[in-house]
């Protein structure tokens, strides 16, 4: 409505240059034209407006996304979406991976509901996805040339689900791999790591979840963390690690 006003007060303007009886009204109507810069404001507005609606978008989505992360577990287990909760985890993590990696996603589509804690399981994707961030900047350093990359695939089938998170870091040295899992184990700077991450991650998928944690690691060329977990809820909960196998 205003761009149509505007359009038609333009219009107004050059039909009064041309009448000399009414020049006074032209010029102040053209002194006020050029004083509020009409041009200007009729391509920025809408432009303006757009970018407001995506600013709120933006923020909805975070919003969302945060009580996806933060929903509070019932004390029992419930089916859940794992695609959504990996979505909300992004979504949450994305201030600290988009600095240092482009973001890749190869998520199955109607992927099985698994039983779990989700509240647990967003703190594991948070925690794997923050180390995947913390090895690609050690890899490039403080001011990059070039991004790494972090990829998250899901798949799953009638017994469990598999979730995937690589990295283009610089690896897990061998002489540290038997120890990665260990509570207090850390290979981050005093301030950065408190050696807790892994440890309390494989507890989650290991121990309350019947599921595995496992990786594959290159030096020189990544890591990945791989989590399986069983579609329905276990009969029970030893604390012994169960071996699943993962196509």
């Amino acid at each position: 409505d205003l761009v149509k006003l505007l359009d038609t007060t333009a219009e107004l303007r050059e039909a009064l240059r041309n009448r000399p009886e009414l020049q006074d009204s032209f010029e102040q109507l053209d002194t006020a034209y050029d004083e509020a810069d009409i041009s200007y404001l009729r391509d920025e507005i809408p432009r303006a407006i757009d970018q407001t609606m995506h600013g709120v978008e933006r923020v909805a989505s975070i919003v969302r996304a945060m009580k996806d992360f933060s929903h509070p577990d019932k004390g029992e287990k419930s089916p859940e979406d794992i695609n959504r909760a990996i979505a909300s985890t992004l979504t949450v993590a994305r201030n600290e991976l988009k600095y240092v990696a482009d973001l890749e996603t190869e998520l199955q589509d109607n992927l099985p509901s698994v039983w779990c804690y989700i509240s647990d399981l967003n703190q594991v994707f948070l925690n794997l996805l923050v180390n995947a961030a913390h090895a690609i900047a050690d890899r490039i350093g403080k001011e990059p040339s070039e991004k790494g990359r972090i990829t998250v695939r899901t798949r799953g089938d009638d017994e469990r689900v598999v979730i995937e998170i690589s990295d283009t870091g610089n690896g897990i040295p061998p002489e540290l791999r038997d120890r990665i899992f260990d509570p207090f184990f850390t290979t981050k700077p005093v301030g950065r790591g408190t050696g807790q991450g892994l440890a309390i991650s494989r507890s989650v998928i290991v121990d309350k979840h019947g599921g595995a944690l496992t990786f594959d690691t290159e030096t020189g060329v990544g890591s990945t963390f791989r989590i399986t977990l069983p579609i329905g809820e276990p009969k029970s909960s030893s604390g012994k690690r169960e071996e699943l196998e993962t196509k």
